[in-house]
């Protein structure tokens, strides 16, 4: 019988052209996932594209993707799902030539007018058909269920329910919904998981591009090595990804050496108004416009923030940040993004208000004030957390 490594090789030598998937609320694992797995998978010469639906623009998931476009076939990704399933009409020209076709829209129907330049057309000369998606094979990466791939999968529902799927993931959420399942919740990031699938079929192949989107992938997820749950396989992992000339001093580099004075300022304003409740489970921060303004800052460095809190407040539970947003119309409104480090589902916890991202990190706009939304929430949080024992 097949181990779970060889039946996944045994899919990708069977098929043609290979779509690798990640979900919509990028971060460095998935993102350095799927680029070593896209560059593995075309050094064997196979036919492979990545598609992810892009973060909301203005998002702070985009931003953190962004991050990341330092890494190897970065620029290749496709954002913009594309119609993988397509009906087709077909027009036999043997009776005539086409002049013109126009269509309009009526009684919820569309309707075709094809204008003749030669001849006539018929019923008999119409067919129709459904025109097969070029992917034969799915591959998800770091995404707990079909619907975090957001519009990709809402978009393409069929496709993704009559293609193979190979899912790969470390999260204990996940709900298994490929035909093959490689889920291994022991593993510290799904880079690991890729890790261990490449070197199973040849050590040799992994190249230096490819030890780079591993290792980034797990410095990210790991906060460079900050997080309590590293284990002895993550750290032997990364010593044979820097001996296959993984560019760590990059990733470094890119990811927590380039901060400019005025992030340093804004990380100083939210460490002043750090808060904790249910001791030290809950923390939050808050942050006003005009502190972006005064520091030069936008939304987009509370990134970095958040990441240091979750390294150096290992006992927290869920982080909060809460921020001012200006209007082009002048008008400020509020959003803060939560975090959680631990396995509580935010999705879940925050759903009557409206959270855009994933059980780990989401991101919610009202229109209330900052102080009134600030103390519904974090009441709001308390009280499901103790309910639930946590």
């Amino acid at each position: 019988m097949l181990n779970q490594h060889e039946q996944i090789f045994e899919q990708i030598k069977k098929a043609k052209n290979i779509l690798i998937a990640f979900s919509s609320n990028w971060n460095g694992d998935n993102l350095g996932s799927a680029l070593a797995l896209n560059l593995f998978l075309k050094k064997i010469g196979k036919k492979a594209e990545v598609i992810s639906s892009k973060a909301e623009d203005g998002s702070v998931a985009e931003a953190r993707g962004k991050v990341f476009s330092f890494l190897p076939g970065f620029a290749d990704i496709k954002r913009i799902p594309r119609e993988l399933n397509k009906f087709v009409i077909s027009l036999s020209l043997a009776n005539g030539q086409i002049k013109a076709v126009k269509y309009r829209l009526e009684n919820n129907e569309a309707k075709f007018i094809i204008t003749p330049l030669k001849g006539n057309f018929s019923a008999e000369d119409i067919k129709v058909e459904s025109e097969s998606a070029k992917y034969d094979l799915i591959i998800s990466l770091d995404t707990p269920d079909l619907d975090s791939l957001g519009k990709l999968f809402a978009e393409n529902t069929q496709f993704f329910y009559a293609t193979p799927i190979i899912n790969i993931d470390h999260h204990s959420s996940n709900e298994e919904y490929g035909q093959i399942n490689l889920v291994q919740i022991n593993a510290v990031a799904t880079a690991e998981i890729i890790f261990s699938l490449l070197n199973s079929y040849e050590t040799n192949l992994m190249d230096a591009d490819i030890a780079t989107c591993l290792l980034a992938g797990i410095i990210a997820k790991t906060r460079n090595f900050k997080t309590p749950n590293i284990t002895p396989d993550t750290l032997a992992m990364t010593s044979q990804l820097i001996s296959a000339e993984a560019r760590r001093e990059e990733i470094v580099n890119k990811l927590y050496r380039s901060r400019d004075i005025g992030a340093l300022k804004l990380w100083g304003i939210v460490l002043s108004r750090l808060t904790a409740v249910r001791n030290g489970h809950v923390v939050w921060s808050t942050v006003t416009e005009n502190d972006f303004l005064k520091t030069g800052t936008t939304k987009n460095d509370l990134n970095d923030i958040v990441d240091e809190l979750i390294a150096n407040i290992p006992e927290a539970k869920i982080i909060l940040i809460f921020y001012e947003k200006t209007e082009k119309d002048g008008n400020i409104f509020v959003s803060f993004i939560a975090h959680s480090p631990k396995n509580i589902n935010l999705m879940d916890l925050l759903k009557d208000h409206n959270p855009r991202g994933d059980e780990k990190m989401v991101e919610i706009e009202t229109r209330k004030k900052l102080e009134e939304i600030k103390n519904e929430i974090i009441q709001l949080i308390d009280k499901k957390l103790g309910q639930n024992g946590n």
